[in-house]
C-alpha cells in the first residue's frame, strides 16, 4: 500500500512537472515566433495561459492584449468573451492591468481641491483646453466630501501648456481652474516665472501608465475610469474604492 501511494505522489509530481515545462516551452515558442515575425513588436511584456486550451494572451505596451496559439502562427485581436458568466475577460484584465496605487501617485505634482469634509479621495488628470473635462468639472461640483487632486496634464496643444503654466503659477490654483473650466474665465497670463516641472512630469507619468485621455479618474482602491462620467457614478464609484 505504501509503494502505490508513493507511486501516485510520484506520477503526480511528474505531472505537475510536466504541464510547467510544456507551459515554458509554449511561452519559449511564442516569444521566439512572434518576435521573428513582428519585429515591430519591441517588447512582449508578458505571455499567460488563457481559460481556453492551447490559447495564450500576450501583453505589449503596457495593456495592450492579443491572444496567439501556442506556437505563435496564428493571432487574434478583440475581447474574450466568458458568454455563461457575461464577463469581458479581456476588459477586466486591461481594468486591472491599468490601475494605478493611489499611494504612488506623485501627489505633490498635482494641487487640491477639498469639498466638505474632504474624507474621501479622488485624482483626476485634465487638459485646461478638453471640452469633456469642462463638461467633467460642472458634475464633479455636486460630489460633496471629497479632496480632488488635480493633475494638470496639457496633451492637446501648445495652448494648453500655456494655459496649464498660468493655472499652476496662479496664486489660487484651485480657484484659477475652477474660474475657466466652469465659468470660462481665462487664466491671466502669469509673467512670473514659476517652477513648472511638475507638468512634465505629470505628461511623462501619464504616458507611463498609458493615460492617453482626458480626464482620467484614479479612485483610491486604484482603479481608473476615463471620460466625462455623471456625478452619480463618481458617487457609486466613491463608494465602492472606499470598501
Amino acid at each position: 500500500m505504501k509503494s502505490i501511494r508513493l507511486l501516485a505522489a510520484a506520477l503526480a509530481c511528474a505531472a505537475a512537472l510536466a504541464a510547467t515545462v510544456t507551459a515554458t516551452a509554449g511561452e519559449a515558442e511564442i516569444r521566439k515566433n512572434l518576435g521573428a515575425r513582428f519585429p515591430q513588436i519591441v517588447q512582449i511584456e508578458e505571455v499567460r495561459k488563457t481559460p481556453i486550451a492551447g490559447l495564450y494572451e500576450v501583453r505589449v505596451n503596457g495593456a495592450e492584449i492579443f491572444y496567439v496559439d501556442e506556437q505563435g502562427d496564428y493571432l487574434l485581436q478583440g475581447e474574450m468573451i466568458d458568454v455563461k458568466a457575461r464577463r469581458n475577460l479581456t476588459q477586466e484584465r486591461v481594468d486591472k492591468l491599468n490601475e494605478v496605487a493611489f499611494d504612488k501617485l506623485p501627489l505633490q505634482d498635482a494641487f487640491k481641491i477639498v469639498r466638505g469634509n474632504g474624507k474621501r479621495k479622488l485624482a483626476v488628470f485634465e487638459d485646461p483646453n478638453c471640452g469633456y473635462c469642462k463638461q467633467f468639472e460642472k458634475e464633479l461640483r455636486s460630489v460633496d466630501n471629497v479632496t480632488v487632486y488635480l493633475f494638470l496634464y496639457p496633451v492637446l496643444g501648445p495652448d494648453s501648456k500655456v494655459k496649464s503654466r498660468n493655472i499652476w503659477c496662479s496664486k489660487d490654483k484651485a480657484k484659477t481652474w475652477s474660474d475657466w473650466m466652469v465659468n470660462d474665465v481665462k487664466p491671466t497670463d502669469a509673467a512670473a516665472s514659476c517652477d513648472t516641472a511638475a507638468l512634465e512630469r505629470n505628461t511623462a507619468f501619464g504616458r507611463k501608465h498609458n493615460i492617453t485621455g482626458t480626464p482620467t479618474l484614479i479612485f483610491s482602491d486604484g482603479t481608473r475610469t476615463p471620460g466625462a462620467v455623471p456625478a452619480a457614478q463618481v458617487e457609486k464609484q466613491l463608494a465602492a474604492a472606499a470598501k
